[in-house]
């Protein structure tokens, strides 16, 4: 079994309230959870209106399913405009770590 973790570290365009961040995020959120049958939640930053941390886990029997389901749902989040992708971070962990 392997778990795969993605964190994003998002810049959010014109936004002026947490109201309009909720908003922006998350249908992201939404479609990476229905398009990739991932967890995914906002996971930090919930204070700042401008700036947004999205965690992704996914469980595979296979690192080759497991990386091909955590590489589309990084292009997903790159290609979304209203959004600045400032940094990924990607962990990978077996049932032995």
């Amino acid at each position: 079994m392997y778990v795969g973790t993605l964190s994003f570290d998002l810049l959010l365009g014109d936004v002026h309230s947490l109201k309009e961040k909720r908003s922006a995020v998350r249908p992201i959120v939404a479609e990476l959870q229905r398009k990739f049958a991932v967890s995914a939640a906002e996971t930090g930053n919930q204070d700042l209106h401008r700036r947004a941390e999205i965690g992704v886990a996914v469980v595979a029997g296979d690192t080759g399913h497991l990386t091909d389901v955590l590489d589309r749902c990084e292009r997903l989040v790159a290609a979304r405009p209203e959004v600045e992708l400032l940094a990924v971070r990607r962990r990978l962990h077996t049932d032995e770590d």
